[in-house]
């Protein structure tokens, strides 16, 4: 994206809160240091009592990794927007204190609520449509709301303060490049598009694990989950991504009117004990450090049975995908890594007779961060011709010189909602995943364990890497 900016000032509310600190503003570095967000003006909000030098040395010490691989002109360009930045302290949610914030910069503004859905909920319903300046963007951070009916509520509530496509619901997960190799790799090749169905598709999982545990975050996760962190935030936004009809153009509204409808037609099986799977770790090792029980984690309320793995089966019901299971997984401080899509193809009807060795469905793997691409093929062996034997196609995709919240940012400050989250999209995504929360409230599915570190319970079907 190279457009220029249409916001003139970027206010950030949960300006002292730990998302800012740690992904938002060095997003906002990188951006800068680049010359792609000339003549922004920063400032933060928060309820915490900081002085504006405390303000600014977070956001210096928030730029110092993009200042120190910048230019002149970038590093120049970041001492501005550091100089000039104010913070304000006040309570978003009482009545006028946003309207008042809104009223004082330089517009149009970008307001980013780097909140809880719940404040960020009562501080849009604070405002009056009269005291939200004209091309003001709204900003909100994933989860949407917590349930359907309250996506639904704080939609309500956002398209009567600023038209839809002013409001950006961010998906940092998917960046620009990542959905653009998606739809490249999809739609400009000709040999992939007529095998992408029922007919050649045997599954396709699509799986976050991570070998990184709480890391201090248990008062927001253990009221979340992976299913709702995870799944229903960002998955099921892939998912839609490798299941959509070709779009007419890339444009947002092609692009996402695809997306929802490929969302509208999913659901889970209802029978949620073969369908869902559910787990939490106990003590291990991950990521090279020791990992408590996670019923023991600081902060972790044992009684809640959050879990931190969860794998769903999601149903496409359309021509293209009816019968093709796809399975959602994600997880934390499980023993590797792994961020891929897999699509695995259905065996070939008739392999000759004389051929020996191991005959396996062909694997298209799509790599999430680092953004790679590979494909497992059947070949003939070395030695003897006869004998199959599985080779792998490799490369790397392009990737983008921004971090993952810089490219969010590049998209909201010049009014492209591309990689934003449409209203009616976020709902699906909750009717899509409340029904197995209600079924593991209710201990339908049981909540299994495993030792962090490991690769899960060893009975499910995703836990062996490379699978």
């Amino acid at each position: 994206m190279t457009s220029q900016p249409t916001v003139k000032t970027l206010l950030i509310l949960g300006a002292s809160g730990d998302l800012t600190g740690r992904l938002l503003l060095p997003g906002l570095a990188r951006l800068v240091a680049r010359g792609r967000a000339a003549g922004l003006r920063l400032v933060g909000a928060g309820s915490d009592p900081w002085t504006p030098e405390q303000w600014r040395e977070r956001v210096h010490a928030s730029f110092e990794a993009a200042a120190g691989s910048a230019g002149a002109g970038g590093k120049e360009a970041l001492q501005s927007l550091e100089k000039e930045t104010v913070y304000h302290q006040l309570d978003v949610t009482a009545e006028g204190a946003l309207a008042s914030l809104l009223d004082t910069p330089e517009g149009p503004t970008a307001v980013y609520f780097a909140l809880p859905p719940r404040i960020s909920q009562l501080a849009c319903e604070a405002l009056r449509p009269d005291q939200v300046p004209p091309g003001t963007r709204l900003v909100m951070e994933k989860p949407f709301g917590s349930s359907e009916d309250s996506a639904r509520s704080l939609n309500q509530t956002l398209v009567r303060l600023v038209p839809e496509d002013h409001v950006h619901r961010v998906d940092h997960f998917l960046g620009k490049a990542t959905v653009l190799n998606i739809l490249g790799l999809r739609f400009a090749n000709n040999f992939l598009e007529p095998v992408w169905d029922r007919h050649h598709v045997e599954k396709v999982e699509i799986i976050f694990d991570e070998d990184l545990a709480l890391e201090g975050r248990a008062r927001y996760y253990d009221g979340a989950g992976a299913l709702r962190d995870m799944i229903q935030s960002h998955l099921l936004q892939i998912m839609a991504l490798l299941a959509i009809e070709p779009p007419a153009t890339i444009g947002e509204r092609d692009l996402r009117d695809a997306i929802s409808a490929v969302l509208r037609a999913s659901s889970v099986p209802v029978s949620y004990a073969d369908s869902t799977r559910r787990a939490r770790y106990t003590a291990g090792q991950a990521a090279g450090k020791d990992v408590p029980d996670y019923a023991r984690e600081e902060g972790v309320d044992a009684e809640r049975g959050t879990e931190t793995l969860a794998e769903i089966q999601v149903n496409i019901d359309n021509w293209r995908w009816n019968g093709v299971p796809f399975i959602l997984r994600s997880g934390k401080a499980l023993g590797v890594k792994r961020k891929e899509a897999v699509v695995t193809f259905r065996p070939v009807p008739h392999l000759p007779r004389g051929f020996t060795g191991v005959d396996s469905p062909n694997k298209l793997r799509i790599g999430f961060g680092p953004d790679t691409l590979r494909f497992d093929v059947d070949v003939n062996g070395p030695g003897n011709i006869f004998s199959l034997s599985r080779a792998t196609l490799e490369t790397e995709l392009s990737g983008s010189d921004l971090l993952p919240y810089g490219e969010v940012l590049e998209g909201v400050l010049a009014g492209d909602p591309l990689l934003s989250v449409r209203g009616d999209t976020a709902e699906e995504c909750w009717r899509i995943v409340e029904p197995v929360l209600h079924a593991w409230q209710q201990d339908s599915v049981p909540l299994e364990e495993y030792d962090a570190g490991s690769a899960g319970p060893a009975a499910w079907p995703t836990a062996v890497p490379g699978d």
